[in-house]
């Protein structure tokens, strides 16, 4: 599925001014518009139209035309999408993908394209960025390990969880959130029992609901849309006692904002990620107010894959205007341009690391009932600037090996 949108005249209703009536500029966008992400992927896409609504749908007079390829979360999918993106529609610049699996495809497949530069999208793969890192792909948000900081050490020490039970899919970005979160959880002295994974698009979880242990302190979930409702709603259901922390997405506004009576069971639920529903911040209260205004079918906050692909497009773009949208000497100057950024998102400051992947601050969060009944994630407190090895010494971080399975244990 391919759709040309020429946002410039999209967003004004109008036709271009001489000014920018120059060639357009197309950039590919990954996102997940089938399969079980979908509404992840249809907030995605509104993050990403929005940061080009911010700069006038246009960079130095060059207006900005979207070639949007369709994914189902799979890595072929992905890789189907960015090949008729680049070698049939001929794009220069890619934003996306959305899910773990899909940017690793991706990431496979820049390799053998180095004059079209790819921008990662909410893509949550530890190794998208940081083991063997490719010069053309960039990820200005952080990843999966990265957006579990301070919640390991906040479970162990302000909430006494001692013990923990995992259920999480079975994919490298719920790989990269467990590992995340062990790093920190098992090195205060706490104990991962047992660890459930599951297939993407599962939907009966009886099984896997019984397997939890009966005295277990805590069952931490990496389960996000249709998935994560599903396993919420039957946990409820089958009358599950342990309390539940939360992953970044299944603490999502395209979780928390299902109606139904999942809401009793997630309201008080910890978590962490790169954004908070409350955050008291002016630019992140702009930032809402903004997609509000734009998106009448809109969450009742920003997704985290609407900020997600809102920052990377911000990138893209900022790049852009500081080349005069110039791509013709192979995006050799557009790299250099992205590498030197440091951005001001509605989330804070964001800077890249070597490997060309975000610094940026985390939130650990809880889930509370607003006033008007609506759910959201307050912030407990904020990890400041993490970067990718969490604080730990590299040569130490990458000593612990590659996210998988059965990897970290906390032995």
């Amino acid at each position: 599925m391919k759709k040309i949108i020429g946002l410039a005249a999209l967003l004004t209703g109008t036709a271009l001014s001489p000014a920018m009536a120059q060639e357009a500029i197309k950039i590919g966008l990954l996102a997940t518009l089938e399969g079980p992400f979908t509404v992840l992927g249809q907030d995605a896409q509104r993050g990403a139209e929005l940061a080009v609504k911010k700069f006038g749908g246009a960079v130095d007079g060059h207006p900005i035309e979207w070639v949007i390829g369709s994914t189902d979360a799979s890595p072929d999918s992905a890789l189907a999408a960015v090949r008729k993106l680049v070698e049939q529609d001929g794009v220069k610049v890619v934003v996306g993908p959305l899910s773990g699996d899909e940017g690793m495809a991706v990431k496979d497949y820049a390799k053998s394209h180095p004059d079209v530069t790819f921008i990662n999208g909410t893509s949550g793969a530890q190794d998208f960025t940081l083991r063997d890192p490719v010069e053309n792909v960039f990820r200005f948000t952080t990843d999966g390990a990265q957006w579990m900081a301070g919640l390991g050490t906040y479970l162990y020490d302000k909430k006494e969880v001692r013990t923990l039970a995992t259920v999480a899919e079975d994919y490298s970005y719920p790989y990269t959130q467990v590992f995340g979160l062990m790093a920190e959880f098992c090195t205060k002295g706490g104990k991962v029992v047992s660890k459930s994974w599951v297939p993407i698009g599962n939907k009966d979880y009886s099984s896997v609901i019984a397997a939890i242990p009966d005295d277990v302190d805590a069952v931490y979930v990496a389960l996000g849309g249709a998935d994560a409702v599903n396993f919420l709603t039957q946990y409820q259901q089958a009358g599950g006692t342990a309390p539940l922390v939360g992953g970044s997405i299944t603490v999502d506004q395209s979780v928390l904002g299902v109606q139904g009576t999942l809401r009793d069971t997630v309201i008080g639920m910890p978590a962490a990620g790169p954004m908070a529903d409350n955050n008291p911040a002016p630019e992140w209260q702009a930032f809402v107010a903004d997609y509000k205004a734009a998106f009448a079918d809109g969450f009742t906050s920003p997704s985290l894959f609407a900020q997600g692909y809102y920052i990377n497009t911000m990138a893209a773009l900022t790049g852009l205007d500081a080349v005069d949208g110039d791509l013709s000497d192979g995006g050799a100057k557009y790299r250099a341009a992205l590498s030197g950024l440091t951005l001001d998102t509605p989330t804070g400051k964001v800077s890249l690391d070597a490997n060309r992947n975000g610094v940026a601050d985390n939130f650990v969060t809880q889930v509370v009932e607003n006033a008007d009944g609506t759910l959201s994630n307050e912030i407990l407190f904020v990890q400041s600037q993490v970067n990718q090895t969490l604080g730990i010494d590299p040569v130490a971080f990458m000593a612990m090996g590659v996210t998988g399975r059965d990897n970290p244990t906390c032995e």
